[in-house]
C-alpha cells in the first residue's frame, strides 16, 4: 500500500465506536458488524482507539485496546480493497511508542497521535515525542479542540511538526478557523504539501473544509477522519464524492453550501455542543442503536449518557433531513454484517 498516495487522494475514515453490552463488556459480534458497515458504505479507512472508540480503552486494566484493534484488522482482511487502518495513540512517549509497536504488529498503517498527555509540556517536548513515535509507525497528527482535552498550538509548532519525516497526515480539529488556517499554512510553508495529507476533524465545518481551496500552494483538505462519519456513513461517502467532483471548479454549487448547514445542524444533535459535548459518544451510539447495529447507548463510563433533550434533537434531524440518513441501506445489509 502506498500510504501517502492513498491519504492524499482523499478518504472517508470513520472514527470507530466501541460496541459494548449492558454489562459494559466488548460485544465482538457487533464490533465486527460496525466495521463491515463502514467498509460496505464505501469508507476508505477505519480509525480505532480514537476518541469515538472511548479513550478509556487505553487503560491497560480495561484490556480492550488490543481486541478493538484486532477486530477491525480482521474485518479489513475480509475485503479485497485494503482500507487504511489508523490506530489511536495516547499517553506519554513510553505508552504511545508501545501502542504504536502493537498497532504496527497488527497491520495498522499509521497512528493518530493525541497530545493530550502534554497539556503542560513545551512545544519542544511535543515535537520530540511525535518524532519518537513516528520512528515506529507513520504518524497522523491531531489538532484536538481545547473543549475536549486539546490545547492551542502555534503556527510554529505545526511548521516544525510538518518537518518530521514520517508524518503522513494531520487531522485538523480545533473547531476554530484561525487555528485551522495555521495548520494549512504551516504544511504549505514546510514544502511538504504534496506529502502530508490534510484531514478535517472540524465537525462544525465538514463540508466547507472539504470544499475550500486554500491560498497556500492551492492545498485542499483531502478527506475526513470524523466521529460524525461513524453514522449515516453511506450518505457521507456520497456527499464526499460529490464534493471531490466539483471543488476544482471556479463556482461551487449553492446547494452544497446549504448541505453544509444541514450537516452541521445534524452534528449538533449528535455531538451535543450545548452541553460541552458531554453526549457526543452516546449521540453516535443512539443512531447506531436505532439502526440495530448497537444494542444500546452504553459507554465504558457509567456517567456518560445522552443529555436532556438530545434524543429529541436526533428525532428532529431524522424528520427534517431524512436525506442525510442511510437507515434503508443498513436494513438491507445488517443481517450479513451481524453474521
Amino acid at each position: 500500500m502506498r500510504l501517502r498516495e492513498r491519504l492524499l487522494d482523499g478518504l472517508v475514515i470513520p472514527a470507530h465506536p466501541l460496541a459494548i453490552n449492558a454489562n459494559r463488556r466488548l460485544d465482538a459480534r457487533r464490533q465486527r458488524a460496525l466495521s463491515r458497515y463502514y467498509l460496505a458504505a464505501g469508507a476508505g479507512g477505519l480509525a480505532v482507539g480514537v476518541h469515538t472508540t472511548q479513550f478509556e480503552i487505553h487503560d491497560e486494566n480495561m484490556g480492550l485496546y488490543r481486541p478493538a484493534l484486532e477486530l477491525a484488522a480482521d474485518v479489513a482482511g475480509e475485503v479485497s480493497a485494503s482500507p487504511v487502518l489508523v490506530a489511536g495513540l495516547v499517553g506519554d512517549t513510553e505508552q504511545a511508542v508501545a501502542e504504536a509497536r502493537l498497532a504496527k504488529d497488527l497491520g495498522y498503517h499509521c497512528g493518530l497521535l493525541s497530545l493530550s498527555a502534554f497539556a503542560e509540556a513545551s512545544e519542544d517536548a511535543m515535537i520530540a515525542h511525535a518524532a519518537d513515535v513516528a520512528d515506529v509507525l507513520p504518524v497522523f497528527g491531531f489538532y484536538l479542540q481545547p473543549a475536549v482535552g486539546g490545547r492551542s498550538l502555534s503556527y510554529r509548532f505545526w511548521r516544525r511538526f510538518a518537518e518530521i519525516e514520517h508524518v503522513v497526515a494531520i487531522k485538523i480539529a480545533p473547531f476554530d478557523r484561525y487555528r485551522t488556517i495555521d495548520v494549512v499554512r504551516a504544511v504549505a510553508d514546510s514544502g511538504r504539501g504534496r506529502e502530508i495529507a490534510l484531514y478535517t476533524g472540524n465537525d462544525d465545518q465538514i463540508v466547507l473544509d472539504l470544499l475550500t481551496r486554500f491560498p497556500y500552494d492551492d492545498l485542499y483538505v483531502a478527506g475526513g477522519l470524523l466521529g460524525h462519519w461513524a453514522v449515516w456513513t453511506r450518505r457521507a461517502v456520497e456527499l464526499f464524492e460529490r464534493i471531490r467532483s466539483v471543488r476544482d471548479r471556479d463556482e461551487i454549487p449553492a446547494d452544497l453550501l446549504t448541505r453544509s448547514v444541514e450537516v452541521t445542524e445534524a452534528n449538533a444533535a449528535l455531538f451535543d455542543p450545548p452541553n460541552a459535548f458531554a453526549g457526543c459518544i452516546p449521540g453516535i451510539h443512539e443512531v447506531l442503536r436505532r439502526q440495530g447495529l448497537l444494542e444500546g447507548v452504553w459507554t465504558l463510563n457509567p456517567d456518560e449518557a445522552l443529555s436532556p433533550g438530545q434524543r429529541e434533537e436526533i428525532d428532529r434531524i431524522y424528520h427534517t433531513y431524512p436525506h442525510l440518513t442511510d437507515d434503508e441501506f443498513v436494513r438491507e445489509h445488517i443481517d450479513e454484517w451481524l453474521k
